[in-house]
């Protein structure tokens, strides 16, 4: 343990001298991320919610909204409204003239944690999305997930410019938050209630797996526009087709990419010889995503859908989830420190226009998701309405489209924290009403006591 002697010997060192300090202030937001994460988590468990909700609430608790235990330069924060740099002034001898530099310095390293840990998430659900099962759900699956992703857009960024005068870019990410589908959520509600491989859970899953494709490549589109600021429409085209080229021709590539790795993975012979090599071609496919203008997370996903074709696809998913399981908290947690809900205060004039967003945005994050069970053809019997439920909940995807809204600058406070609550309150109610609709249970809907398959 490193005992700081508590005089002030750090008035006139430099950012290398100070590197105990910003290591120390590192380490108290690891433990605060961790403590949040894992509180959150179990706490939402235990009431039967997703943990990831848990995780962001645990973020809001210990950050911006509350406790300012976790607080970040870019979301406006500043060194004297931090807690935890008081703390260090208090208990290591920090000095206020060093205060500023550590403060920039361990808030910037943990955003880059939180970076990689989105990478890893995305990672992680490219290797959990099943690319056969696009085959088997067929056309009915891919017009859901199209409508669910261009009804709840278009709504979303048309409304907000017409009837809030939000400006286009962030109008235009906030309408790309609403297209998101939780597959991890949906699929666990229809593997409790024994529906994951009737009719309507099959186009669910199926829709949810083409959506995570679609969102992504929304993402890398919308987060390249607002790296300019402005919308370039011969550069959205561009960001269209390269995400496109650059997912499928990934896929393509991995069939005879896949020998390679395994053939290399059979050769190491040390610690860490299979997730090693994986995390190195997900690294560099995140890379090469941004050197052609794209997002880092989109070459993550495209990494995970090509291993997610060879024979050990299994053994590195189980390797692969100790990883995130350390990283990916940060990034939940951070997304939720970010948010400061106290724009939302309806006691203050000022944030009303924020309260009045942040309806309009979950009445479009409901009906665009909902109105997609109707659009299934050929299939009288089907119950339309429990496929409609299934798409709602945007969970750890929708966060996923936050998180990177937030760092890019894009987003005000009062539009951002309008997000987090329409992610929020969307992955509560879906649940619920997935029970709901099944509890009529349609003639195609056949149950599956014991279908716990779900990812």
């Amino acid at each position: 343990m490193f005992i700081y002697p508590p005089i002030p010997l750090l008035a006139t060192e430099t950012t290398a001298n100070l590197g105990p300090m910003i290591l120390a202030g590192v380490l108290l937001s690891l433990i605060i991320i961790y403590l949040a994460s894992k509180l959150g988590g179990e706490i939402s468990r235990a009431l039967n919610l997703p943990p990831v909700l848990g995780e962001l609430v645990g973020g809001v608790v210990v950050g911006a909204s509350a406790l300012h235990l976790l607080v970040f330069p870019e979301s406006g924060a500043t060194a004297t409204d931090s807690v935890l740099m008081s703390f260090l002034q208090l208990v290591a001898g920090l000095t206020p003239e060093a205060v500023p530099e550590v403060f920039n310095t361990q808030s910037e390293v943990i955003s880059v944690l939180a970076e990689i840990g989105v990478i890893i998430l995305l990672f992680e659900i490219g290797l959990e999305s099943d690319i056969r099962e696009l085959k088997e759900v067929g056309y009915q699956a891919a017009i859901v997930a199209v409508v669910g992703v261009v009804a709840p857009f278009t709504a979303g960024t048309v409304g907000l410019m017409l009837l809030f005068n939000v400006s286009t870019i962030p109008a235009i990410f906030a309408g790309a938050a609403l297209t998101a589908t939780s597959i991890g959520i949906t699929s666990k509600v229809l593997s409790e209630l024994g529906y994951l491989k009737s009719k309507e859970g099959q186009i669910i899953v199926g829709a949810a797996v083409i959506d995570d494709v679609l969102g992504i490549i929304v993402l890398a589109v919308v987060a390249s526009l607002a790296k300019t600021g402005t919308v370039d429409v011969v550069n959205v085209i561009y960001l269209i087709v390269s995400a496109t080229v650059f997912l499928l021709g990934s896929i393509f590539l991995g069939k005879f990419f896949n020998k390679s790795f395994m053939a290399v993975s059979d050769l190491l012979q040390t610690r860490g010889k299979l997730v090693i090599p994986a995390l190195i071609f997900a690294f560099f496919m995140a890379f090469m995503a941004n050197v052609i203008q794209l997002e880092a997370i989109l070459g993550a996903f495209a990494a995970g859908l090509v291993l997610d074709e060879t024979d050990k696809r299994k053994e590195l998913d189980q390797q692969v989830v100790p990883i995130a399981d350390i990283l990916v908290p940060i990034f939940f947690v951070s997304v939720g420190a970010k948010v400061n809900l106290g724009v939302l205060n309806p006691f203050v004039p000022e944030n009303r226009a924020g309260l009045i967003i942040a309806t309009f945005l979950i009445v479009v994050a409901i009906i665009g998701k909902l109105i997609t069970g109707w659009t299934v053809t050929g299939q009288e019997k089907i119950n339309r309405l429990a496929i409609g439920f299934g798409m709602i909940p945007r969970g750890e995807v929708g966060l996923v489209f936050a998180g990177i809204g937030s760092a890019s600058g894009v987003l005000s406070q009062s539009l951002e924290a309008a997000i987090i609550v329409m992610v929020i309150l969307t992955t509560f109610i879906a649940p619920p009403l997935l029970r709901f609709a099944f509890k009529e249970p349609s003639e195609t809907a056949e149950k599956l006591p014991n279908a716990d398959t779900a990812n």
